[in-house]
This record gives C-alpha cells, structure tokens and sequence, in this order.
C-alpha cells in the first residue's frame, strides 16, 4: 500500500534529542554546500535526514569510477551523470517537500552572491585541491556573517573546524594569502589537524603527493565528517551545546580510538604550527636541500 510523505512521521524519531519546536525550527533552515563529492553528498543526505528544509548545492562534476570507493552518489548507474542531479535526487526521495537549487557550474564569482542568498550556515564539501573555490566561499561567509563548518575526512577520522561570525577567520587562521598551491595544500593539511593522529597509520607514504593533488582517502572518513559536521550544524542552527569555534578544533580518528581537541592562537602563525610546517617541507621530495 503506498504511503505519502509526512514531514512530521518521516523525522518523529529525531524527537527526544531535539524538541518539537526545534524540529520545526530545522525544517525552516537553509543550507549551503559546496562540492558533492566525497564528503558532501553525505553531508548532504545526513542533513536532509535531520529535517533540514532548504539546500543550495554546488558541484560542475559528474561520477567516475575511481569515486566508488567514498562517495555516497558513486554507483554503476550513476556513471557519467551530474553530481548535483544525482545528489538532489537522492536528497528528494528521503524528503520529497525539500527546497533546493542547484549549481551545476560550481560556485564561482559570477554566481557566489546568489549561492549564498538566504543561508544561514554554509558547510563545506569540496575537494581538498579546490583551493581558490574554498579561499572565496569562506572569504564571502566572513563577509557576510555566515557560520561555516569545515570537516576533512583524513585516514580514517575527520577533523573539524567552525568558523563563525565575528571570531577567526578561515584566511587569519590558515593564512593562505596568494601562496602557490602546494604551500596552500601543506597549510591545509597541517592546519586541519594540529594532532596529526592519521599520519600514524599510513602505510604508504608516496599515496599522499601534494603537488600532484592526490591523496589516499576511506569511506570511514566521509561517514565520521558527515556526523561530526551535522551535529556541529544542529548545535549552531538551535544555539545549544558547545561550540568550539577557530582557533579551536577537534580530531576524532575512528582506527586509533582517540579524539583530541585542539587550540592553535594565531592559526598557522602559532609556534608549533610553523614547527610542523618546516618539518612538512622537508619531507617533500624536492625539499630536501
């Protein structure tokens, strides 16, 4: 017997961890993401199961066979479609009352002010290389006072990093400026997670390759980023519990059984920052000297 959708049925069981009030409160809000790949097609869907009402959703890709091993949207029959399409689709069949506009060029300057239109929270899913797509959605956040959530799915953890309005910035505390690449890559991955507690376990070093922009990645990471990063949303869209915005962080890693928080004042300006920098650079082939 067919059933029709009920918003109040469909996330009833969320009651009890969030009030009535508050449910109804997530289905008014509105959400940006950028990217739809390995972390944010799950993003995606984790929020959409929250109750989540609204989306705008970026990504000019479409799905290849080497996205099979992480992304949620990564299938045979998805082979060579949109990104966006398949992830919206997939969005409307948990939640077919959703609100979503797509972007299916990405995000760039032309359309960036109508990507970030009536959000009220921006989490980001793009590829670890996009670094001019990430520099420019996190510089127009700070402008325009939107909270931005950044969870990088690193061995088989995630590190999280909140960036809201009126504290650090992405750019205070990465401070990319007009770095080449590599050194925005390197930044990146040092800045994410100050305990490094992935690295311990890599059992190939040459996979990682920055300035090649390539790197190892797991299934395990993009799940544990989809539920930290959700449930940091929930806490900033309801104003409850604790929020640990940048300089601050944590690392979870789900294979050496540990979370650490972390402080780093300054960001990469921070002593032991700029430590774990220089001894970065002198691992890179080519470095050396």
């Amino acid at each position: 017997m067919a059933q029709t959708f009920s918003y109040h049925h469909a996330f009833a069981r969320n009651l009890g961890w969030v009030t009535p009030a508050e449910q109804s409160l997530l289905k008014e809000k509105r959400i940006a993401i950028a990217g739809l790949g390995g972390v944010g097609g799950f993003h995606l869907l984790t929020l959409a199961r929250l109750g989540v009402g609204a989306f705008h959703i970026a990504d000019f890709d479409t799905f290849d066979i080497a996205n099979f091993n992480r992304q949620i949207g990564a299938n045979m029959s998805t082979l060579g479609l949109p990104k966006v399409e398949v992830l919206e689709t997939m969005a409307r069949d948990i939640n077919p009352e959703l609100q979503i506009t797509s972007f299916p060029t990405g995000v760039d300057d032309v359309n960036m002010r109508r990507f970030f239109k009536g959000v009220d929270l921006y989490v980001d899913g793009l590829d670890f290389f996009a670094f001019g797509a990430r520099q420019a959605t996190f510089a127009a956040c700070a402008k325009l006072g939107i909270p931005a959530i950044t969870a990088a799915p690193l061995g088989m953890g995630t590190a999280v990093l909140n960036f809201m309005p009126g504290e650090m910035t992405f750019e205070e505390y990465f401070g990319w400026g007009n770095l080449p690449d590599d050194e925005k890559a390197l930044r990146f991955l040092v800045g994410l997670a100050p305990a490094g507690l992935h690295g311990r376990y890599l059992v190939d070093p040459s996979s990682i390759n920055l300035k090649e922009k390539r790197g190892p990645s797991t299934i395990m990471g993009c799940e544990l980023c989809a539920g930290a990063a959700a449930t940091e949303a929930l806490k900033i869209m309801l104003n409850r519990g604790d929020i640990l915005a940048a300089p601050r962080g944590y690392q979870f890693d789900g294979y050496r059984n540990k979370l650490v928080r972390t402080w780093r004042p300054g960001g990469n300006r921070h002593p032991l920052q700029r430590l774990a920098m220089m001894l970065a650079r002198r691992r890179r082939p080519g470095d050396e000297s």
